[in-house]
């Protein structure tokens, strides 16, 4: 034991105001004196009753029958202690003190000088035990930590005679009750009491040690130098246990330097500790340092010593951790043919290092080598070839083996075989284990938890997850942003917002902040059931609580929009991620390029093509990008920029796919271009593309809309006799085939179709009868027509385009007044008229030359918030057109174009026939010249454009 002369003042940075700190020593010590004074003026009389009855054995009977307990109080019992420190025996002493605390009562405390005064005296006798739990009960009763340290000073001061160690067991007590930062701030304390009268502070160098310990483990390195920094001020040599807690505490806070300076500085002749301690701090930073850590064994043998099975053990695990178990598996060898004998955590470390480099075979190998050894696995180890053996489905062999050699299995060891069971889809056996963990009374944990909802979500069993998340909160788990991101995300794919807002609202209740993750599943989710307002304002929302929206944010906002054919706000995310300076990708490049294709944009499709092609090896156009844009410009018509762009994608070393063929052979088909289409047929065979139905709905389509009825019932039965479960007849196929034969005026024998299909269990949708009701309205056969709409009405199908083909044909064949009727009985059954409605009417007058009723309704349609598309504008340009009203006609298409509605060829076509047959020839070529420099796509070149 030492006693310290405190010279430093660095422990009061602590204390906010040292000065501060004097005072409020200064006011408690005048406090506790006059506490003193008035203590040991107590009555002498009792005392000396009390003191006289402690001399005998049954002193708690003599006491219990007189009228000593009533007239106790914490004063007397210090005067007692006080007046027998040096007369009775200490355990006697520490019996009266609890007794008479008892007979006290719960709300009388004893005199905390009592506390300091028995502990001080236990001290002296070496009962150190007793001591600490007396001054464990002094901490409790009394919270003001300064008045503890001044009144045991006090006490110590005053009878110097005791044993110094009382600090010792006060600092060991704050340690075993897990108040490091009182323990330390013992240190700061005795600085503000130096020089005060009778105050002797000291501390063991062993005491110092266990403090140093225990803030490292607990990661209290700021505290932790501090009472290293009192040490150095101190005479406390350093011991090698203090210098071997040093070199790890410089480990930890990632300063390898300073520890090996430590470890070459020290004066003290290191041993196996200090070697094994610079070699584990060495082997767990890792990379180059591992090479040190060997050089530092080498250097220890060559002192003499030997390297033990922690040495070897540190080494191996190192080398595993690095990737490098072959390396470990010979420094096994030589700790084996030293003598020693490896244990469980040195044949552990090597199986996970194996399984680390995915050699499983080896880690199996090791584990029977180890069990040969006489060395029996143990949970870690079965845990780590879980982890490893999940692919090879071995998880049942290893639990049955646990099992067998009476290993428990512990939480980690049913959250990988849960896990395991799931990744493996296999959900009842995930459920079994996780029964069978409660069953073993081993707790679930948050990861059990986590896992399982997660593989629930994954295999659209959200539903379950809901319970699973109301288990977790009973059993005191609160779900983490993970979890619940987890189960939103599930719901959303399952087609459930309602369950995905409800569980929202229970992050809410719980206070789980949201992340970016979790608002970008929550905006995928509504983007993908096309609520863009909503995407938007979580976007809008997660900006607010400051979150950044990343690359996946924006590529769902970009993608969800161009679904939606709000190509505006599309552009508008896009231009906002650029300029935030993250980069698109392929995707929402793609997704942007197929969206203006939709709305009919090719040109700003290509502009968006042109753009990426721009960005160089940043962003290079893949065969979907391709494949989009050959699909847009042949839906189009435009069969030759589809090839362009086929030539240039191959001539780019890119293999086209299904759905470049697919586009292809769809432009072939949209120009009746089928003999080309079927020779595209035979190069996909060539180059081992198979077709898929779509590729042959695609053909009979073409064929169908060629007139070649026939050619396209041919093909439907060879389409029949393919044994491909890619090409099997689908609802598609069967209604392409029934709405030729109506389109032919073959009725009759789209009925016996239609009625294949049914003895096929394939279900007629919506399409179908409406291709019947077409044949039907076209045959004049109106009635039939709205037998099969009340057939369509009976089960639950969409007949709002149905009832829009009969409206069609009654103006088709002049029928006013049925027209007039089926628009009231559309009314009377709460169909909304939409714009294909509109545009049937006004497509009716405009052939019956009433040009104003067909103005009215289109003023009509827009006033109801429906917005004119191409067809509509063209039937009312053609119907001025047919009345030689080119203004009219001329102000219309312009307006059309403003609006950013692209004319087809169709429009353009009826334009120019309207200003020819005018004699405006000049307007004529004008807007030829334009639709010859738009239809030039692919490549960019203002010459050939000029010279065309």
């Amino acid at each position: 034991m030492i006693t310290v002369s405190l010279k430093r003042s660095f422990f009061l940075c602590t204390i906010s105001n040292p000065f501060h700190l004097y005072l409020s020593h200064r006011s408690i010590h005048h406090s506790i004196q006059d506490h003193r004074t008035a203590s040991l003026e107590d009555d002498g009389e009792l005392t000396g009753q009390i003191c006289r009855l402690l001399s005998y054995r049954g002193w708690k009977s003599l006491m219990g029958s007189s009228s000593i307990p009533q007239k106790l109080t914490p004063g007397s019992v210090l005067h007692v202690l006080h007046s027998q420190k040096h007369i009775l025996d200490p355990r006697r002493l520490l019996d009266f003190f609890f007794w008479s605390e008892s007979q006290m009562g719960a709300g009388i405390p004893q005199d905390i000088d009592s506390f300091s005064l028995l502990a001080v005296i236990l001290c002296k006798s070496n009962l150190f035990g007793p001591a600490s739990a007396v001054l464990e009960r002094m901490v409790r009763v009394y919270r003001c930590h300064l008045s503890i340290f001044r009144s045991i000073s006090y006490c110590y001061g005053n009878f110097q005679e005791f044993a110094p160690k009382v600090y010792d067991v006060l600092l060991d007590t704050y340690r075993k009750m897990g108040m490091l930062v009182e323990a330390s701030n013992l240190l700061p304390m005795a600085t503000a009491m130096e020089g005060e009268k009778n105050f002797t502070f000291t501390l063991s160098l062993r005491c110092c040690n266990s403090l140093l310990k225990d803030l490292l483990k607990q990661n209290l390195m700021g505290l932790f130098w501090k009472v290293f920094d009192f040490m150095q001020g101190t005479n406390l040599n350093p011991d090698l246990y203090t210098y071997a807690t040093l070199i790890n505490a410089y480990f930890k806070i990632g300063d390898p330097n300073s520890a090996k300076r430590v470890f070459t500085q020290m004066s003290l002749e290191k041993n196996e500790v200090i070697y094994n301690t610079l070699i584990s701090g060495l082997c767990a930073s890792g990379g180059c340092s591992i090479d040190e850590a060997f050089g530092i064994k080498r250097q220890m043998v060559s002192k003499g010593l030997v390297p033990d099975v922690f040495t070897y053990t540190i080494l191996i695990n190192a080398l595993c951790k690095n990737r490098r178990p072959q390396h470990a598996k010979l420094l096994l060898l030589e700790m084996s043919e030293a003598g020693l004998k490896p244990g469980v955590i040195t044949y552990t470390s090597l199986i996970d290092g194996f399984i680390i480099v995915g050699n499983l075979e080896e880690a199996y190998n090791m584990k029977n080598e180890m069990v040969a050894a006489g060395v029996y696995p143990d949970v870690i180890t079965y845990n780590n070839l879980l982890r490893g053996v999940c692919k090879m489905e071995k998880v049942d062999e290893i639990l049955c083996e646990m099992t067998k050699l009476g290993i428990k299995l512990d939480a980690i060891s049913y959250n990988l075989a849960i896990e395991c069971c799931l990744r493996r889809r296999e959900v009842g056996d995930a459920f079994k284990l996780f029964d069978d963990m409660k069953l073993q009374n081993v707790e679930p944990n948050m990861y059990t938890y986590s896992v399982m909802i997660d593989g629930l979500c994954r295999f659209g069993l959200s539903e379950q997850s809901d319970y699973l998340l109301d288990e977790m909160v009973l059993n005191n788990f609160r779900p983490n942003t993970v979890i619940c991101t987890n189960l939103i995300a599930g719901h959303f794919r399952e087609d459930r917002p309602v369950k995905a807002f409800k569980v929202l609202k229970f992050m809410s209740k719980m206070n789980v902040t949201l992340d970016v993750f979790c608002y970008n599943k929550i905006i995928d989710g509504l983007c993908k059931l096309k609520k863009m307002e909503k995407a938007r304002s979580y976007f809008d929302g997660m900006k607010k609580v400051g979150l950044k929206p990343n690359e996946f944010t924006y590529r769902v906002l970009v993608h969800g929009h161009c679904k939606a054919g709000e190509m505006q706000m599309a552009d508008t995310y896009f231009h906002q991620m650029v300029s935030v300076g993250l980069n698109p990708d392929i995707i929402i490049y793609t997704a942007l390029i197929d969206g203006h294709i939709r709305i009919r944009n090719i040109s700003r499709a290509f502009d968006v093509f042109w753009l990426m092609q721009e960005k160089g090896s940043v962003v290079v156009p893949d065969v979907k990008t391709y494949s989009v844009l050959i699909h847009g410009v042949s839906e189009a018509g435009n069969i030759q920029d589809a090839l362009q762009g086929f030539y240039e994608l191959k001539e780019k070393g890119l293999v086209p796919d299904i759905f470049t063929y697919n586009a292809l052979i769809l432009g072939f088909c949209k120009n009746c271009e089928t003999r080309k289409a079927f020779k595209l047929l035979d190069e996909m065979h060539a180059h081992g593309v198979y077709p898929n139905i779509v590729t042959y709905n695609i053909l009979l389509d073409g064929l169908a809309k060629s007139g070649c009825i026939e050619k396209a019932k041919v093909l439907f039965l060879e389409i029949t006799k393919e044994k491909s479960y890619t090409v099997i007849p689908n609802a598609v196929t069967y209604t392409i085939l029934i709405d030729g034969y109506c389109k032919s005026g073959n009725v009759n024998d789209a009925i016996d179709v239609f009625n294949e299909m049914l003895s096929k269990g394939i279900l007629p949708d919506a399409f179908t009868y409406n291709a019947l009701v077409g044949g039907y309205c076209r045959a004049r056969k109106l009635e039939k027509a709205m037998e099969l709409i009340h057939e369509m009405m009976s089960k639950g199908m969409s007949y709002a385009p149905s009832l829009n083909f009969l409206l069609h044909g009654f103006y088709k064949f002049q029928k006013p007044q049925e027209a007039a009727n089926m628009l009231r009985y559309m009314l009377e059954k709460n169909v909304v008229p939409n714009i294909v409605t509109y545009t049937t009417m006004i497509n009716g007058h405009s052939k019956e030359g009433d040009l104003e009723e067909a103005s009215r309704l289109f003023l009509e349609m827009q006033e109801k918030q429906l917005l004119p598309n191409y067809v509509t504008y063209t039937c009312l340009i053609n119907g001025y057109i047919v009345l030689g009203n080119m203004d009219k006609a001329s102000f219309l298409f312009d307006e059309m174009i403003l609006k950013c509605i692209p004319a087809d060829e169709v429009t353009i076509g009826l334009m120019i026939r309207g200003y020819c047959k005018i004699g405006n020839f000049t307007k004529a070529h004008k807007l030829w010249d334009k639709v010859s420099i738009e239809k030039k796509f692919f490549r960019r070149n203002e010459d050939s454009i000029c010279s065309g």
